[in-house]
């Protein structure tokens, strides 16, 4: 099948230039010309003229040099390396993105043009803004973070507030980085928009019961958002030890905050959208806008890998202050840490140009009702598998049937769950 470095066509169309573009943009690939849409060999009549014209017009329009082969089986292929530079296509340019050829125009092209010239959005000087115009209680706070995390020691701190920025390499000669000034100005979106987080509570989709705007400098905005989720969207679920109050929320909080730091550090912030926490009875979800290559997957994401920060100025200082690691950890940290907490996998999907976490909750959340560990495992069950089986209940948690039908009768009493349909066809929701 068609992937991001392989494309087919039938014949020679002197647009399919764009399609070498792209490939030297990107990550180099294949172009097979005589090839039909599943990649069957469908022969070329004009062999001989194409092996001549391909390469000249190649180099013409583009200044570029492909190997362009004939293969014995009858059908072309147009080898095309990856190039350092950025390459255009009479004056226009092109990227892969999946199996697709797309052309790059507005923001998106001017963060291709910075990266292909050994720069990022983030790391673009600013002028008329100086050290003294940033905030000092962010300062005050990067300090207290970084030595508490022992990532700076205290002499390295006893230095003004102009020489931190320099220490952190957030200057480009006598100007302030992009993001000296998300990292550390009070109100960011005097230069970039949608530089904030916003927190909404909803009871269906299109039903925004309330919502909180965080703004503010980058460095304090994780413990505020911590904040206001945990003290007014979230309420535990309150039991006992002993003499000793426990309160269970819907999301552990070191996955909740690795999850905000991973949006906050890594988002497109050229894109002028906040990241958006979307807080519902059953799940919450959060979303920022960002950028994965074009082979990249949610699959790939979940691997191990090397951390290659979207935003490196942003993750140089965040680590610098202790909160992130340096080894691109973030992710299974969101998953293991939840998941230890005895909470549903974290769902991951990379959607409309951005990267969506969903934690699914106990319908209980909010409610304050006192439901043990097996009737929040049979909730978490059904919210998974709407037609599970008292006997599938059973096998799953290796408690007898006559225990999962009495734990799913105090849930339906209780209003949590509920029956739609009939004992043989219907299924079970979650309220």
């Amino acid at each position: 099948m068609e992937k991001h470095d392989i494309d087919w066509k039938k014949i020679w169309k002197d647009e399919y230039l764009k399609w070498v573009c792209a490939f030297a943009n990107t990550q180099g690939g294949e172009l097979h010309i005589g090839k039909d849409n599943d990649g069957k060999v469908v022969g070329l009549d004009n062999v001989n003229e194409l092996l001549d014209i391909i390469p000249k017009k190649i180099r013409n329009s583009m200044g570029i040099v492909c190997e362009v082969s004939f293969i014995g089986e009858g059908y072309i292929i147009i080898n095309v390396n990856k190039y350092p530079n950025p390459i255009s296509y009479h004056g226009r340019y092109y990227i892969r993105s999946g199996s697709t050829t797309q052309e790059l125009t507005g923001v998106a092209l001017d963060e291709f043009l910075l990266r292909a010239n050994g720069k990022t959005w983030d790391g673009v000087p600013v002028p008329y803004v100086s050290a003294a115009d940033l905030d000092i209680v962010a300062f005050r706070e990067f300090r207290k973070k970084a030595l508490a995390r022992d990532r700076l020691s205290a002499e390295d701190l006893d230095i003004t507030d102009e020489q931190l920025v320099e220490t952190l390499r957030l200057t480009e000669g006598k100007y302030l980085k992009r993001a000296a000034i998300l990292c550390f100005h009070e109100d960011p979106e005097k230069w970039v928009t949608g530089a904030y987080v916003k927190i909404g509570y909803f009871k269906t989709d299109d039903d925004l019961v309330y919502q909180d705007e965080i703004n503010g400098s980058l460095i304090t905005m994780p413990d505020r958002v911590m904040d206001i989720l945990y003290l007014k969207y979230f309420k535990g679920i309150i039991s006992y030890e002993g003499i000793q109050r426990i309160e269970t929320y819907p999301v552990h909080r070191e996955s909740m905050r690795e999850a905000i730091l991973n949006a906050i550090v890594h988002k497109n912030y050229a894109s002028g959208n906040p990241i958006q926490i979307r807080v519902y009875d059953n799940k919450i979800t959060i979303f920022n806008s960002g950028s994965l290559s074009a082979d990249w997957s949610v699959e790939k994401l979940l691997e191990a890998y090397i951390s290659t920060p979207y935003n490196p100025d942003i993750a140089r200082v965040f680590f610098r202050s202790g909160m992130t690691e340096a080894w691109g950890r973030g992710i299974e940290k969101i998953i293991n840490s939840n998941v230890n907490a005895g909470k549903p996998k974290p769902e991951f999907e990379i959607v409309s140009g951005g990267l969506k976490i969903t934690f699914y909750t106990d319908a209980s959340v909010g409610t304050n009702v006192g439901l043990n560990e097996t009737q929040r495992a049979i909730v978490r069950l059904i919210q998974e598998n709407s037609k599970i089986t008292a006997e599938q209940i059973s096998e799953k948690l290796g408690i007898s049937v006559r225990r999962a039908e009495s734990n799913r009768k105090v849930l339906k009493d209780k209003g949590i769950i509920n029956r739609v349909g009939s004992n043989k066809t219907g299924y079970w929701i979650v309220n």
